[in-house]
């Protein structure tokens, strides 16, 4: 492992990078649940989904671990398969034997960007300040998805979100399920953030499986109580079913490449291959920049790998039968915990395999419960504003730009454009554009982006 994975170049052990493996599956393991949820709703099989999913994630995290040696993380894309259900399929009408042919289509595309440099370039021509603004921006979304999932932060007509309110969970009766849940992961992101004080090894993970012993003994005393209607489920694994690992046949190989000439599906697949390429930019800058493995340009070191994985795994779900499979942002949370190398992911992984034979024990794993390390992990992240130039503004506004679109505008990839819109324009209007040496490709992009809020 130590000639491998080069642990001691990289300031780690085994031991860490198996904490940070099993932590960085643990805020991920959702995807197990929640993909085949969504990709049901346009039409196909859960059960073919899960496995479809794992599968990938297996395979592409594996990829991850053996050709860049990294700790990332890959699965099916949160966004990027609500896309595909709700936009492609029940919105535009398209088969989701179509959506997986552009998914394919997408990856065979990025296997090609990555193998002749576009995707590095791209990489290595966001200046260096808004590469610590992406990994300040991916902090903050990551929280706010933390606080979104432990129902902390709701839904508000007045105000668009707000503060869930224990008062009113306790008079229309929801407390039982709802306001236990809120109450166990405040306590859990302050129980996450004494063990980070501490400097406890393994506290991000060790918060987790505390907060979700806690529901358990809940649950048994009856202070907690299942409402599946509501989306509350048993917090104990459900073993009624086995341990048989469900089908693949209904969405193997399904691909319909019948419409691929079409104007819609070259929009379609334009689509996801722009959210794609910048979620897995922005994730991979914003982990990397936090991790300190950017080097001093700013760039990151056997990029081409971590691409290709990216790439190839993508290619890989679509064959499967899942939506595109990117980079996780929750890989974030394993870096948190030390993991600098490819044994992180290479953990994660074999998770990812172990969960096609114990999907009951994973699939347990509540919300509330791995809310407290995305919040946590958010205000790590945060902490490279310290890096920003915030004493020049031609700097510092496209900075702040980029970071409050990801959270507000939930995507990391419109952050990534919105920087550089106004990064590319802010210097232009300011004459510095000269001065900073802004690379023919910054304008590129920014030009790009611009058409693509007129096109798509």
């Amino acid at each position: 492992m130590e000639k491998f994975f080069k642990l001691k170049e990289n300031g780690t052990s085994v031991s860490t990078e198996i904490m940070a493996g099993v932590t960085s599956f643990m805020t991920m393991a959702y995807i197990l649940a929640v993909n085949p949820n969504i990709l049901s709703a346009a039409g196909m099989d859960r059960g073919a989904v899960f496995t479809a999913t794992a599968l990938s994630s297996f395979v592409g995290s594996c990829l991850m671990a053996l050709l860049a040696n990294y700790p990332f993380v890959l699965a099916p894309g949160m966004g990027l398969n609500a896309y595909f259900a709700y936009t492609v399929v029940l919105g535009m009408g398209y088969s989701w034997q179509i959506a997986l042919a552009a998914v394919f289509v997408e990856g065979l595309i990025f296997i090609a960007l990555s193998l002749t440099n576009v995707r590095e370039a791209i990489f290595n021509a966001i200046p260096m300040n808004l590469k610590h603004a992406v990994s300040v921006g991916i902090g903050l979304f990551i929280s706010f998805i933390g606080m979104q999932n432990a129902k902390i932060v709701v839904n508000n007509d007045a105000t668009l979100i707000g503060l869930f309110s224990f008062k009113d969970s306790a008079a229309n009766g929801t407390f039982r399920f709802e306001g236990i849940t809120v109450l166990l992961a405040l306590f859990g992101t302050l129980l996450a953030a004494v063990f980070l004080i501490k400097n406890i090894k393994g506290g991000i993970l060790w918060s987790i499986l505390i907060t979700w012993g806690l529901g358990i003994v809940c649950q048994f005393t009856g202070l907690y109580t299942p409402n599946a209607e509501a989306g509350f489920y048993s917090l104990l694994p459900d073993f009624s079913t086995g341990f048989s690992i469900p089908s693949m046949s209904s969405t193997f190989m399904k691909m319909d490449f019948s419409s691929v000439f079409s104007i819609d599906f070259i929009v379609i697949m334009c689509a996801f291959l722009f959210v794609d390429m910048f979620d897995t930019l922005g994730t991979l800058i914003g982990v990397a920049s936090k991790a300190d493995m950017l080097d001093k340009d700013g760039r990151l070191p056997h990029i081409r790998g971590a691409l290709l994985s990216d790439a190839l795994a993508t290619t890989f779900g679509a064959v499967c039968g899942t939506s595109t499979v990117t980079t996780f942002v929750e890989s974030a949370s394993g870096v948190a915990e030390g993991g600098r190398t490819g044994l992180t992911s290479l953990t994660s992984a074999i998770l990812f395999g172990l969960s096609l034979f114990l999907s009951p024990i994973f699939l347990a794993i509540p919300s509330f419960a791995t809310a407290p390390a995305l919040i946590i992990v958010g205000f790590l992240m945060m902490t490279s504003i310290t890096k920003i130039d915030f004493n020049d503004y031609t700097e510092a506004i496209p900075c702040f730009i980029a970071i409050i679109a990801m959270p507000f505008m939930y995507s990391i990839s419109e952050g990534i454009a919105m920087g550089t819109i106004s990064y590319v324009i802010i210097n232009l209007l300011a004459g510095k554009a000269k001065e900073k040496k802004i690379s023919l490709l910054m304008y590129v992009l920014a030009v790009l982006f611009v058409l693509k809020y007129v096109v798509l």
